[in-house]
């Protein structure tokens, strides 16, 4: 395999449009889920809208709440596995070609990633955190939900991730990703369990955890059966190890997300300015 098999000339703008539009649909699906998910939550909850003039204006504060933190789960998902991806891409390019005398870039590359791919690695995850902050706040504003619904949401993209570079690796594909699961895995324990953090700190970021459990158990749903779709028209390459494909399918997801956001702000900026 070499380095162009990482890109299908079959997958042209008319492809991609329909991938797109599949994308869409996906997020439009998982917004009808969440809406009912959120009227299931809220029904049998009413005495809790006190401060609400009405229960229309407290339901529809719910289902904002629980969009927004989908989003952000997108978003995070989609960061974290640009690291993924750009470590399985690296390391097969190192194993290309290693051994090389070339004295340009390639020859620094293969000498920093033989030498210092910790660090390499450290910098890559560093990165992925910088994609992360850029599409938050300037990108695709996520503007409603709390700096510690975002920690608990950017934490479940981590665990996102390791449950399918898990799954990758049951199915026989032919990178290696321990090393970028036991990163995340340590973020994660770093994030659970810190230098002042007490008993009921913990207990408090595993209840928050369990909370958006459904919100992964969806968000894994959704890039399952997309990048099965993409697999299975052939849109996406098996043989250019299906990591590669699956961060396509995010980046898909991210474009559809960004549309959806966006336009429900022009629809609403528009509804304030006709009342």
């Amino acid at each position: 395999m070499t380095v162009e098999a990482y890109f299908n000339p079959d997958f042209t703008w008319p492809k991609k449009l329909l991938f797109f539009a599949v994308a869409c649909l996906g997020i439009l699906i998982s917004n009808f889920l969440l809406l009912g998910w959120n009227k299931l939550a809220k029904g049998g909850r009413k005495r809790e809208y006190e401060e609400y003039e009405e229960y229309e204006e407290y339901e529809e504060d719910g289902f904002k709440s629980l969009l927004l933190r989908f989003y952000e789960l997108i978003i995070a998902a989609t960061s974290v596995m640009s690291f993924a991806c750009s470590y399985v891409v690296a390391n097969h390019v190192y194993s290309l070609y290693r051994g090389s005398t070339d004295d340009g870039f390639m020859g620094t590359f293969l000498y920093i990633w033989e030498n210092w791919k910790d660090f390499a690695l450290l910098l890559l995850i560093c990165l992925s955190c910088v994609i992360n902050t850029l599409l938050d706040k300037l990108i695709i504003p996520l503007k409603g939900i709390t700096r510690e619904q975002i920690a608990t949401i950017r934490m479940l993209g981590m665990f996102y991730a390791i449950i399918i570079l898990l799954y990758l690796n049951v199915i026989g594909d032919e990178s290696e990703y321990s090393p970028v699961m036991m990163y995340y895995l340590g973020l994660m324990v770093g994030r659970f369990v810190y230098f002042d953090a007490s008993f009921m700190d913990f207990l408090a970021a595993m209840k928050n955890m369990f909370l958006n459990i459904p919100m992964l158990m969806l968000g894994l749903a959704l890039s399952g059966g997309l990048a099965f779709f993409g697999f299975e028209v052939g849109f996406l390459l098996e043989r250019n190890y299906y990591i590669v494909g699956v961060f396509y399918t995010h980046l898909f997801l991210l474009a559809a997300v960004f549309l959806f956001h966006h336009g429900r702000n022009i629809i609403s900026f528009f509804k304030r300015k006709r009342y």
